[in-house]
């Protein structure tokens, strides 16, 4: 494992810089309002977003798996940080994310990258829809403006009540700015396709929809309450002291009880990163043609989590829309991330005094359309077309993220996956009765010079395992067996396409050997492969079969079996 910067330097030229420079400048613009918006629904200052934009997006670009991954804050964070916040407060978070960090290396080291990838994509749509409608339901007091006494209530339905009940506070002024940025950074993408007006080309044309609709809705306040107007409009000054300066490390105490109460939340951060950035990565190899490393990209999101919070930051991951604008505006390495880092960088230390004019609807409206690009409607109602197993998942994880939190949710929803896995393993293995004849001409178990077909002698039954013997198939292995009107003098067991046995597995079918025996059963075992035929000795099963009852193949087991009906 090395990151991806190693191998992009290698060959690198200055048109390869160009283009990742322009490219990082870009981004770090379309990165700015998000990073305000999301520190601020996350619970936490505006710069707090911004420096984990920063620190977290120039530790993911040197040292990730992806030669084009843009790491920062992100919408799929919100709620779960918000909630760490309320219950264990900043300190908590800092202690939490420093050990989601610890997590995702470990991952990584102990090269586990590939197993998120095997996460049921019917999960993965359930949580990132179920974040979108919440992240939704927080902003809709902001949104409109609404005055509402003692506070938002925490869960989705009393939140949900509480805006029914105090609704009629809604302020105008305050509705106008949220639903106008909605509406900006909607129509936003039909202006970028203008790129030239009488001849000359538009200079917006690579200005994000977020960052215009927060220019011109600050712009448009700050003339509105010159004249008197708008006053009710709050803005990020209003409610936060705005710090320009970079803050020094602080490290925060640790002890085990501490530890044992955020495991939890630190898991669900470490889960949450693991999948976004590796769905993020995944999508930009699609794009670009590429591979990225996942154990490698691992290590860079934990060691990104293990610094950023020492600095005051929050959970990063993995951005999507900001990985997809740099790979559309040029960006070819990780040098474009760490561009974008320095140019975020430039405009905290310069104009970072500014942010506080920004009204909060405005924010509100960047985070709307932030929320509706992670629904994935047209994903979700896709799936509801697929089998009713893939649809309870969909709506399990779906509903447990919007209703309860995402712990439970990422908890319940990890589980599922693994009994969904076991399920479609089972599934996959299939145990048939021979009483017969086999046809060697469809066997690839045969001898090359056996051409005729087998018979099966009388008194002798033939069962087929194709598929893994583990926990899942086993019973139903037995259950077949029980099924059987009479009791054969031989069974002979073919086990050529089982390509492995686990420990339950080994137990039934030593059960199986030992209740045939105690019947006057004689069991043959054919077409063992060497890898399960290993696991078989290490458990002494030649001591329960015997030596020649563990044959290479069906024609020599034929043979062994009619030796012991002759006998």
């Amino acid at each position: 494992m090395k990151p991806s910067i190693v191998g992009a330097l290698r060959h690198y030229n200055r048109e390869t810089f160009i283009k990742d420079l322009l490219s990082g400048v870009i981004v770090g613009i379309v990165a700015l309002p998000l990073a305000i918006a999301f520190g601020i629904a996350s619970g936490v200052t505006p710069e707090q977003g911004i420096i984990t934009a920063i620190v977290a997006g120039l530790i993911i670009s040197l040292l990730g798996g992806s030669r084009v991954q843009i790491g920062g804050p992100t919408g799929a964070f919100i709620v779960i940080i918000a909630g760490i916040i309320q219950q264990y407060g900043m300190q908590g978070l800092m202690i939490a994310t420093l050990l989601a960090g610890a997590f995702l290396i470990l991952l990584g080291v102990l090269r586990l990258g590939t197993i998120i990838k095997y996460i049921p994509y019917p999960i993965v749509v359930g949580f990132t829809s179920g974040i979108a409608l919440t992240i939704f339901t927080t902003q809709i007091k902001d949104l409109f403006g609404l005055s509402i006494a003692g506070g938002v209530p925490s869960d989705f339905v009393s939140t949900w009540g509480c805006y029914f009940h105090n609704f009629a506070s809604i302020d105008l002024w305050s509705t106008v700015v949220g639903i106008g940025s909605v509406l900006i950074i909607a129509l936003w993408p039909y202006v970028n396709k203008i790129k030239y007006v009488n001849g000359h080309l538009l200079a917006l044309n690579k200005l994000p929809g977020s960052l215009v609709a927060i220019l011109v809705m600050t712009i448009g306040v700050l003339i509105l309450k010159s004249y008197g107007l708008a006053q009710t409009v709050d803005t990020i000054g209003d409610r936060f002291r705005i710090n320009a300066e970079l803050p020094l490390p602080v490290v925060p105490a640790l002890s085990w009880d501490v530890v044992r109460q955020l495991f939890a939340p630190a898991v669900t951060i470490a889960v949450l990163g693991a999948i976004e950035s590796l769905l993020s990565a995944t999508v930009a190899d699609g794009v670009i043609g590429d591979r990225h490393d996942s154990n490698q990209e691992l290590i860079a999101q934990g060691v990104a989590n293990l610094v950023t919070p020492i600095f005051g930051g929050i959970p990063a991951t993995g951005a999507i829309a900001r990985t997809m604008t740099n790979i559309n505006n040029g960006g070819r390495t990780p040098v474009a991330g760490i561009v974008h880092a320095f140019v975020l960088l430039l405009i905290f230390l310069i104009l970072m005094p500014y942010a506080q004019y920004i009204p909060m609807a405005c924010l509100a409206g960047v985070l709307v359309i932030v929320a509706y690009n992670m629904s994935g409607w047209r994903t979700f109602r896709q799936l509801l077309k697929n089998p009713k197993s893939d649809i309870s998942v969909l709506l399990i994880t779906f509903l447990l993220t919007v209703v309860f939190d995402l712990t439970v949710a990422i908890e319940v929803g990890l589980m599922l996956a693994c009994l969904l896995c076991m399920r479609r393993m089972a599934e996959t293995t299939q145990v048939s009765v021979l009483t017969d004849e086999i046809d060697p001409a469809s066997d690839v178990d045969f001898e090359a010079t056996n051409l005729e077909h087998f018979k099966i002698p009388e008194g002798c039954e033939v069962y087929e395992i194709n598929g893994p013997f583990f926990f899942g198939i086993a019973n139903r292995f037995e259950e077949i067996m029980g099924r059987m009107p009479q009791r054969p003098k031989v069974r002979i067991i073919r086990m050529r396409k089982v390509p492995f046995v686990d420990s339950t597995g080994m137990h039934n079918l030593q059960n199986l050997v030992e209740m045939s025996h105690a019947e006057g059963i004689h069991v043959i075992l054919s077409g063992v492969n060497p890898k399960v035929h290993e696991v078989l000795m290490r458990n002494d099963f030649a001591t329960i079969v015997g030596e020649k009852d563990i044959q290479p193949h069906i024609n020599l087991a034929l043979e062994r079996a009619r030796e012991v009906l002759a006998d």
